[in-house]
């Protein structure tokens, strides 16, 4: 008899219950095993000790001595739709990704979010009965929609994960990062003083979900999404991890590249008589460096190192629980990289990295002898420079963003004991696959078809094909015979063995692009550029590529980065105003939905009430140690410190605010050849200084109301520092941006991919 609720109801409806018969729904019995996904960020082709760099990778390395290594495993050269692509198996363009979520560009192919018609593959699993978890970096939602308010159509719990725990934005603090737990943003668990990190709080967090689930649910078969902030800048580990590569790279880039170079070859990572990719453009040679340049450098890599290193050990710390609880056998493990090695650090690499996107020049003479040791900890947000980046993605050429091999060839290990063919344990594949393919492999192995229609809306097809069969079969094909790249206006496609690429320069006419041929299954580095010797061959790809690019929503080619910015808010977006208000209770309001002051002009008012005996503390809070915003109350003073990349620039007064309501006010006036910070109580200035240092972009930390959460910045107090009245609302009114503050803040969402 059929029922409101349940018209297929299967037992029997009388009276009463002595006359009716029960039934009960059949629940979902999966029967395919744990699957767990772990994605590093930046880390390129050479960087795991299997693949053939000299870093300490040993966890990974035992992953692929028990599994497989892939080595044309292939990425999207960008996080966010690497990640999209990954999580949905279709190509990024079609989904709505086409870079980094902070854009929306008014196309349907930069949206920021996945689309509805492309289904993740945990909204496909848990219909099915899996567990489903995301722990990490997420950074494929619209980052003006990361706020306590939403929308969440993009969040984790939306798109089909029971469980999230992790950061929104394109990176993070290592030491203070904003977290998010499910839909709502958390404080840290503990401080940088205390010895937190948070790799390795996201792997408490992943071992404690799957022990629940055993708890209570057990034989749940689950999937685990687990997204490590690194090795994306900041470069940051313990102490111990980082005195662990002191000096270990002091004959630098050019000899530890060569060296990499040719370990792969000794491994057959690289096939032999693959030849190693000339220098790329603009990278110094490490001899022609002055000494202060090459510590610094060589500083720089050993952060990178010492944080690979540290990440590894906490896989391994998730490796040893999967084997503690019985899991491992039954668990297909998967390794990789979003994209190849960063390049953002520049010729020199960086102390901040927001020091290049605010225009100012790091003095690295001055770094080297006051601040050197500070790389690698919570006082710094590095990066290395281009020449580690380049050996990082020994022995390809170019980087992350640039759809030669340096930024889209990657390392994957594949480790199932159940799955594999343990005669082949540590075994090489070198099918050309990429990482659209990854979902339809994790379908397969658990035995799930895509459903036609997912909540309601019917579902794009899968772009990618599974790798099942090369789990088993060395000499098995590729799994499909086309895979197009574009990111930014650089371009490729892969076919039968060749692949057409441009490096385009942002600006320039796509009509004028180059672009080279390279046999890729004789010449993986892509050094002999074929294109005059097979013209016909060529424009064949050329032609080839342009019909993908129709058929997955590619166009219109997009270049800009600046330009973006330059546009007026959408209507109804949430920066489409120039006052803010925002009234306590609030939660931490992350940097992409904070108000955006930038170098114009502003107003900040706070209006509060004192109690008897006076109060203390932070009314507004942006940024961190290097970088940011403090105002506050201490010492019977009102403070505004404007922290421009360690240059404290303070406007600072006495006050004597008796018990009740005061209007306590903060501007900053960029009208004259100075700009001029004040600060003022109820109508009276009471101090005030002249702006050296312009700061246009305040990081990527967002803002607190009533205590400064994160890392403090400044040094006047222990954070949080809660402020000990009442606030009743803090304004923002922010004047109209020039076109500098755009410019620097489009070159800062790029840092974030």
């Amino acid at each position: 008899m059929a029922t409101p609720n349940e018209p297929d109801f299967a037992g029997r409806i009388g009276p009463t219950y002595r006359d009716s018969e029960p039934a009960w729904p059949e629940a979902p019995r999966p029967g395919g095993p744990n699957v767990v996904v772990v994605a590093l960020d930046d880390t390129g082709f050479a960087h795991f000790g299997c693949y053939g760099s000299e870093l300490a990778t040993p966890n990974i390395d035992r992953l692929a001595a028990g599994g497989l290594r892939y080595t044309a495993f292939h990425t999207t050269a960008l996080c966010s739709p690497s990640r999209a692509a990954l999580l949905t198996g279709r190509n990024h363009h079609a989904v709505g990704v086409r870079a980094v979520s902070n854009w929306n560009t008014g196309f349907p192919h930069m949206r920021g979010g996945i689309s509805p018609r492309a289904a993740t593959v945990a909204q496909v699993l848990r219909p099915q009965g899996y567990a489903t978890f995301a722990v990490g970096k997420w950074h494929i939602a619209p980052m003006e929609e990361c706020t306590a308010a939403g929308p969440f159509t993009s969040w984790p719990l939306q798109k089909g994960f029971d469980r999230f725990y992790g950061f929104m934005q394109g990176e993070t603090d290592q030491f203070s990062p904003e977290l998010t737990c499910d839909n709502h943003p958390i404080d840290p668990p503990g401080r940088p003083e205390d010895g937190y990190h948070v790799s390795e709080d996201l792997v408490d967090q992943a071992t404690r979900m799957v022990s629940d689930l055993q708890a209570h649910r057990p034989g749940t078969p689950f999937f685990l999404y687990l997204a490590f902030g690194a090795t994306h800048a900041p470069h940051q580990a313990p102490a111990e991890y980082l005195e662990r590569w002191r000096g270990r790279f002091d004959e630098g880039y050019d000899v530890a590249r060569q060296r990499w170079y040719e370990r792969q070859l000794e491994l057959g990572v690289i096939p032999p008589g693959t030849e190693l990719a000339p220098p790329n453009f603009g990278v110094p040679a490490w001899d022609d460096l002055t000494p202060a340049q090459q510590r610094f450098a060589a500083r720089l890599q050993e952060a990178f190192a010492a944080q690979l290193e540290h990440t590894d050990a906490q896989i391994g710390r998730l490796v040893a629980f999967l084997a503690d609880r019985g899991l491992l056998d039954d668990t297909l493990l998967v390794v990789l990289s979003d994209n190849g090695a960063s390049q953002e650090g520049g010729a020199h690499g960086v102390f901040d990295e927001f020091s290049f996107f605010n225009g100012v020049a790091e003095d690295i003479d001055e770094i080297v002898a006051t601040r050197l040791d500070d790389i690698g900890g919570p006082h710094a947000h590095t990066n290395f420079p281009w020449g580690w980046a380049q050996a990082g993605n020994a022995p390809m050429r170019w980087y992350k963003q640039n759809t030669y091999g340096g930024g889209v060839r990657d390392p994957l290990v594949v480790h199932w004991p159940n799955g594999l063919d343990p005669a082949q344990a540590g075994a090489l594949r070198r099918q050309f696959c990429h990482i659209v393919d990854l979902t339809p492999t994790i379908l397969d192995v658990v035995g799930v078809d895509l459903p036609d229609e997912v909540d309601g809306v019917p579902q794009m097809p899968l772009h990618g094909a599974s790798l099942r069969a090369t789990f088993t079969d060395p000499d098995a094909p590729p799994p499909k015979d086309v895979q197009y790249f574009e990111q930014m206006g650089h371009r490729g496609l892969w076919a039968d063995g060749w692949k057409v690429v441009t490096h385009h320069w942002s600006g320039t006419p796509f009509e004028d692009d180059r672009w080279a041929l390279y046999h890729l299954d004789e010449d993986l580095a892509e050094v002999h550029d074929l294109a005059d010797e097979h013209p016909e061959l060529r424009d064949r790809l050329v032609a080839r590529w342009w019909e993908e690019a129709e058929r997955h929503g590619v166009l219109p080619l997009d270049d800009r980065s600046i330009e973006l910015f330059l546009l007026p808010p959408r209507p109804g977006s949430l920066h489409d105003r120039r006052r803010y208000v925002y009234r306590p209770p609030i939660s931490h309001v992350p940097a992409d939905a904070s108000p955006r002051l930038g170098g114009k002009a502003w107003t900040i008012t706070a209006t509060v009430d004192v109690p008897d005996g006076g109060a203390e503390g932070v009314l507004y809070a942006r940024g961190n140690h290097n970088l940011g915003h403090s105002f506050f109350l201490l010492g019977g003073e009102l403070h505004f410190d404007l922290n421009a990349l360690g240059l404290h620039q303070r406007a600072r007064g006495p006050v004597d605010l008796a018990p009740g309501r005061h209007e306590l006010v903060a501007a900053y006036d960029a009208t004259g050849n100075t700009p001029v910070l004040t600060v003022a109580a109820d109508g009276v200035v009471v101090g005030s200084c002249e702006v050296q240092r312009v700061v246009r972009i305040l990081g990527s930390t967002g803002t607190d109301i009533g205590r400064d959460s994160l890392s403090p910045v400044v040094d006047d107090y222990e954070a949080p520092f809660p402020f000990t009245g009442t606030i009743h609302e803090v304004v923002f009114e922010a004047g109209t941006p020039t076109r500098e503050d755009v410019e620097a803040r489009a070159a800062a969402d790029l840092s974030l991919q």
